[in-house]
């Protein structure tokens, strides 16, 4: 009887000989970021369950087409998480989208990013051979850390099948205080406190409000609250799922939403609404500005700009490459996809 892992191998391997791209997708809940999307569907969601768990090791390991939702209640249950708190955007969000999208919530610059707590990963390349890379512990990730590609990589290296990460505790106790200031103002504030021995995971800045996220035990808690002041927020927890999950009134305006990674202290020119997360590296920009002026602004204040959210798709999305740059990631999408079967032009338009 045919395997599953047969299944995606037979396909994999045809669609190379017939040079038909495939479309590698769980639920759908990303279908958004990225370039247009083309080829027959190669559906992840069949291939679920998580395969091991060591909360002593802070380690999880589970199949792509695992529910995000389903991972993070058992890890609950050993009150553990995944650290870098990642956005669904759906109810139906698996694991393999969540790691191919590279995606991380409000948590991510005390913590990490997706990439940082990947251990390692079982994939199939472009001519239907499983590999694996990595392990599930630190020490086992020598040389070229293979497995980390897969984060952000939309897809276009191969077919996640499996991934192993590391978890964290979760912490004791958290609460959210509010500060009414300008951006210069919160800038210098994020910045400064980020300096200073505070638990703080997690900050937004949107509409002259500037909020921040203590995690942490109960006395360095309240001790924070007390050094900065600031009003306590009582629906903490739904402020931040609405800013991780953009459901928010700022990110439902329907006005092309922009992804600018910047310095944190730099400042951004840009017509339009603003909302800050991680500290001011991370701006969220609601523009009608056309995405040349856009990503020309965000290279004057040394950053970088992706279209995140449109009703069409331009043929850059994410932010042009440097030619050096350019090439070495065509000839990584050459080694593990010879055809170029996987999710062409989901990331760029030459692959």
């Amino acid at each position: 009887m045919q395997t599953l892992l047969d299944q995606f191998s037979e396909k994999i391997r045809l669609a190379g000989t017939r040079r038909r791209p495939l479309r590698i997708r769980g639920s759908g809940s990303k279908d958004f970021y990225g370039g247009i999307q083309q080829g027959e569907v190669l559906d992840t969601t069949r291939y679920a369950g998580i395969v091991e768990y060591a909360p002593e090791e802070l380690v999880i390991t589970a199949r792509a087409g695992t529910l995000l939702h389903e991972i993070e209640a058992v890890l609950a249950e050993r009150g553990q998480m995944l650290p870098f708190e990642p956005p669904h955007f759906g109810p139906r969000a698996t694991l393999g989208g969540c790691v191919a999208a590279g995606l991380s919530g409000p948590r991510r610059a005390s913590s990490g990013a997706v990439r940082d707590f990947v251990l390692g990963v079982r994939m199939m390349d472009g001519q239907g051979e499983a590999l694996q890379f990595g392990g599930q512990v630190m020490k086992n990730v020598a040389g070229y850390d293979v497995s980390r590609l897969m984060a952000g990589s939309l897809g276009t290296l191969g077919l996640l099948l499996e991934v192993s990460l590391k978890v964290l505790p979760r912490p004791q106790t958290e609460a959210t205080l509010q500060f009414e200031m300008n951006e210069l103002q919160a800038l210098e504030k994020m910045n400064r406190w980020a300096g200073l021995p505070l638990p703080i995971s997690a900050s937004c800045y949107h509409d002259h409000v500037l909020t921040i996220r203590l995690s942490g035990s109960q006395s360095a808690i309240q001790a924070t609250h007390a050094k900065l002041g600031g009003q306590l927020l009582v629906a903490d927890a739904e402020f931040w799922r609405s800013i991780r999950e953009q459901t928010s009134r700022f990110f439902l305006d329907g006005t092309p939403l922009w992804r600018v990674s910047l310095p944190s202290t730099a400042t951004l020119q840009l017509p339009g609404k603003q909302l800050i997360e991680w500290g001011g590296a991370l701006r969220w920009v609601l523009t009608e500005e056309e995405g040349g002026k856009v990503r020309a602004l965000a290279e004057q204040a040394r950053g970088q700009a992706t279209l995140f959210r449109s009703t069409g798709k331009p043929k850059f999305i994410f932010h042009p490459l440097p030619q050096p740059l350019l090439q070495l990631h065509q000839r990584m999408k050459r080694a593990f996809d010879p055809q170029g079967v996987f999710n062409p032009g989901r990331m760029y338009p030459d692959f």
